[in-house]
C-alpha cells in the first residue's frame, strides 16, 4: 500500500497514522508515477484536482487552463490528499468510506 501525499498535510498525517504498515510518497520530493497518475486520472478524473487550494487560487489563468495531468506535474501541491493505492484499488481522501475499507 502507498500512500501519495504531502508531509505537511494533516489528512496525510491521519492517514498515515491510521495505516504506520504503507509507504510514503511525498509528492513534492518523489513525482507520482506515469502508471498512478494517469490511473487516478481515469478513476477520479478533474476531481484529482483540489480547486479549493491556496496553490489553485494563486494559479495564472493558463495554468488553470491546462489539462489535469500537466498541472499535477507543474503543481504537485494541487492534487487533492491523500491518494492511497492499494492493489489494484486506489481511493482519493480520507472519508468515513476511506477509513472503513481500509482501516480494519
Amino acid at each position: 500500500m502507498q500512500i501519495f501525499g504531502l508531509k505537511t498535510c494533516d489528512t496525510c498525517r491521519k492517514a498515515r497514522k491510521a495505516l504506520p504498515e504503507a509507504e510514503f510518497v511525498d509528492v513534492r520530493e518523489v513525482p507520482l508515477p506515469d502508471a498512478v497518475l494517469a490511473s487516478a486520472l481515469d478513476r477520479f478524473g478533474t476531481d484529482l484536482v483540489n480547486t479549493r487550494s491556496t496553490t489553485w487560487r494563486g494559479m495564472s489563468d493558463e495554468d488553470r487552463a491546462m489539462a489535469p495531468d500537466a498541472q499535477l506535474r507543474a503543481f504537485p501541491a494541487l492534487m487533492k490528499r491523500p491518494l492511497i493505492q492499494a492493489g489494484d484499488q486506489m481511493y482519493l481522501g480520507w472519508t468515513k468510506d476511506v477509513q472503513a475499507a481500509l482501516v480494519l
